[in-house]
């Protein structure tokens, strides 16, 4: 129990990092597909389930305890990630980036490792999934209405991301526009230091059209790994190294836009402001690094933490 809540408080800090998937954590940690056939469970036959069995029967059906015990951990690692983690971010980008560029190389390798036999179709998929991963990497934001009907929608498309390992929700909320609206306007500053009324319904809504979207790519991965696991691991192994060109460590914004719609080519103004959406990045050596220091050693130690942690949880998924 205590081994899930940590896995799941895992996955809900990753999900709060942009370019870190929450389904990378728990593929590593071994409950991937456990936690895809619990999602799949919620289906109308549960119904009859519930008649024949009673509630014990239904919670066995859907694994309810591993899933309370992971969901419990994540909303932690959510809260976690709100506050920390983003903290972090801001004051230490180089050496958090740095540690979670390990992370993703690592279970890159990690995933690879698990495709029993390499054929042409494997080879084929892994590259056509580097090649999609980058490319979503390199969209720019575009902005969202903050509607609650696209909330909904937003939620949707992002748990389906937090799914896919290598994908991150938080980096499609970040190409919709609606990832500083979401974590830091609406979750953090609106539910849980103000308890605001509206950013509550707001929150409501994304669960919903995150639950929507859980359900529905759930199913397609369980289907997909039971009877095409080799090529799914393939993809998803490309999706992985595909990421990689989001976390790059020393990363500078050459091109933002402000909350009037002007166009900000001025690096250190879009740093001064979180608020600003980035449509442009250039990725740096650490020597060469403008936004700030490199911190060049650290970034080299968390790198390490990261490659090594993918193993250390593989032994606790164990």
């Amino acid at each position: 129990m205590i081994s899930n809540i940590l896995k799941g408080a895992a996955m809900g800090i990753a999900e709060v990092i942009p370019g870190v998937s929450g389904g990378t954590i728990a593929f590593i940690t071994g409950i991937y597909e456990r936690l895809l056939d619990a999602i799949k469970s919620f289906s109308p036959s549960l119904i009859g389930t519930f008649r024949k069995e009673g509630f014990k029967g239904l919670w066995t059906a859907i694994d309810g305890t591993f899933l309370l015990t992971l969901v419990a951990g994540m909303v932690g690692g959510i809260v976690i990630g709100a506050f920390g983690v983003s903290y972090l971010l801001e004051e230490y980008p180089p050496v958090i980036w740095a540690f979670f560029f390990g992370l993703i190389i690592a279970s890159a390798i990690y995933i690879g490792r698990q495709i029993g036999q390499w054929g042409i179709t494997e080879i084929a998929l892994l590259v056509i999934g580097a090649v999609v991963a980058y490319l979503i990497t390199t969209i720019a934001p575009v902005e969202w209405s903050r509607s609650l009907p696209v909330v909904f929608i937003a939620g949707a498309i992002a748990i389906s991301a937090l799914i896919l390992p290598g994908i991150s929700g938080s980096f499609m909320l970040l190409l919709m526009g609606m990832y500083y609206f979401i974590v830091t306007k609406t979750l953090k500053e609106g539910v849980l230091e103000n308890f605001d009324p509206q950013a509550m319904l707001t929150m409501a809504v994304f669960g919903l059209g995150c639950l929507t979207g859980l359900l529905t790519v759930a199913r397609l991965l369980s289907w997909t790994f039971k009877n095409y696991r080799n090529p799914t691991l393939a993809i998803l192994t490309g999706f992985m190294l595909g990421s990689l060109n989001k976390i790059w460590p020393w990363r500078t914004p050459v091109k933002a836009m402000n909350e009037a719609g002007e166009i900000v080519t001025n690096s250190t103004t879009i740093l001064a402001d979180p608020e600003m959406k980035i449509l442009q990045e250039i990725k740096q050596l650490p020597w060469d690094y403008t936004s700030g220091d490199a911190l060049l050693i650290p970034a080299m130690v968390t790198l390490v933490i990261g490659f090594v942690a993918v193993f250390l949880l593989e032994r606790l998924g164990k």
